[in-house]
């Protein structure tokens, strides 16, 4: 069999193996499939009416990204979480929400503070009806929204690119339904300042929000984990 007769098989797997490493990413990063999860080959071929060849290509490639890993005789692994880096992450994460938040004081616009109150309305939508992968999704975008308004393009990035590290995190936490509430309330209270004309709120509403995202997800994790002490889980709390 020469060449251009194997191309179009190969192409057709590598195809497939995209296609079903994208699926798999949004169960990792929505927390579908948590931090440490095992992940049965024989289930998820049958669930993607695949074969094994077109998921190990996908689950290689998930494994170079660092979501995934492999051990022989042992199999595949979704990754855990470096819950110092998370801890690092989110110090950053919230200089950058108290800064977009004192920028905006001045700078968003009536049309954009339209904007991320109709895509409010819809996460709302969303929580009341329990549909919390829409619900989380649209709570990404309006936190973006948000920064985007501040008008200052090198912060968006960053904060664009650090949200992006502490999405699978985020994601793993998302299934405490009493974080959810609370975050839902506090992001009411976020369009209330949003929508004030002095806006003298804001900078500490979002900065307090960001931490109180960022304690609810460390300590989730680290449950999950089981291997902290209540001490060692206080001050990473503290320190954030």
């Amino acid at each position: 069999m020469n060449q251009t007769t194997r191309s179009p098989l190969l192409l057709r797997t590598r195809g497939m193996a995209a296609e079903i490493a994208a699926r798999l990413r949004v169960m990792i990063d929505e927390g579908e499939l948590p931090p440490g999860a095992r992940i049965d080959e024989k289930e998820l071929s049958a669930a993607f009416d695949v074969s094994k060849t077109p998921l190990r290509e996908a689950l290689k490639v998930l494994t170079s990204e660092g979501r995934v890993t492999h051990r022989q005789y042992i199999g595949y692994r979704v990754a855990e979480i470096d819950l110092d880096d998370l801890v690092a992450t989110f110090e950053m994460l919230h200089g950058l929400e108290t800064m977009a938040g004192e920028l905006l004081q001045q700078r968003v616009t009536n049309s954009q503070v339209s904007a991320i109150a109709a895509k409010h309305r819809r996460m709302v939508e969303c929580h009341e009806a329990g549909k919390r992968v829409e619900y989380f999704r649209l709570n990404q975008q309006i936190h973006q929204m948000i920064v985007d308004a501040a008008a200052n393009p090198v912060l968006a990035a960053i904060y664009s690119t650090l949200m992006s590290k502490v999405h699978r995190a985020r994601g793993a936490a998302n299934a405490d339904t009493l974080r959810w509430a609370e975050s839902a309330s506090e992001h009411e209270a976020i369009l209330a300042a949003l929508e004030d004309a002095e806006r003298r709120d804001l900078p500490r509403i979002l900065r307090e929000h960001s931490e109180n995202t960022a304690r609810e997800v460390l300590a989730v994790l680290m449950r999950a984990r089981g291997d902290a002490p209540a001490g060692d889980l206080a001050r990473k709390e503290v320190s954030i």
